[in-house]
């Protein structure tokens, strides 16, 4: 299966480069370009690609809304978002979080790192990069910090989870991949997918993003 590509970044030099990259993909097409948030919806409501790489700080709208209007809650036929950006915007990342993107890599990523992402989201899989997870609890500690207000909600999490759950939603909240989740606790990458997928369904959450956010939340793990 060909992954169509949509790319949205302002910067010509690195859209460019984006484009260069994925295109040189056997498996890979970009069908289209976006300079702004705006161009973003359009083009995204045009073309219908698979995924749509994002950028967060764009002119006329930022990625952040456009990802909203596009993924966001009460979406129809949501759009697959991998979001990549640079942390010298912090004030902005964890609303992002919120807007309903399926993925978040760090535009220092190396080029396989970023193919990577684009298959992964394109499967239907989500992906928080370990150094974007880090970083994004490193600064918004204090507004994922446990309160006493939220030990309902973990004591919901450790209830509604089995034993093996909850030790596979602590990695995910790490930021591990599939993969490193099944090398660390010595199961098959098949047996995570299942795991995170009950996962999800239990607690009633869209994807692995909404799965860092709450654990944090509620204290199951605590940022460092």
């Amino acid at each position: 299966m060909t992954v169509r590509v949509l790319v949205c970044e302002d910067q010509e030099l690195v859209r460019a480069g984006y484009t260069t990259i994925f295109s040189a993909q056997p498996d890979m097409e970009v069908v289209g370009e976006a300079a702004d948030g705006r161009q973003a919806l359009e083009e995204t409501l045009r073309l219908r690609p698979d995924v749509v790489v994002m950028d967060i700080r764009m002119p006329v709208l930022d990625g952040i809304e456009a990802t909203r209007r596009l993924a966001g809650p009460g979406v129809d036929n949501p759009a697959k978002v991998l979001v990549v950006t640079t942390f010298n915007v912090d004030e902005y990342v964890y609303e992002a979080l919120k807007a309903g993107a399926s993925g978040f890599l760090l535009k220092d990523a190396p080029p396989a790192e970023l193919i990577k992402g684009v298959r992964t989201v394109a499967a239907g899989e989500s992906l928080v990069a370990p150094a974007v997870t880090r970083t994004l609890i490193g600064h918004f500690a204090e507004r994922l910090r446990p309160t006493d207000t939220t030990h309902s909600g973990r004591d919901h999490v450790r209830q509604t989870l089995a034993r093996r759950e909850l030790e596979v939603l602590e990695q995910i909240a790490a930021g591990l991949s599939n993969a490193e989740i099944a090398e660390k606790l010595c199961i098959t990458t098949e047996t995570v997918k299942t795991y995170v997928s009950r996962i999800l369904t239990k607690l009633d959450l869209r994807d692995r993003v909404q799965a860092v956010v709450l654990a944090y939340r509620v204290g199951l793990v605590v940022a460092e």
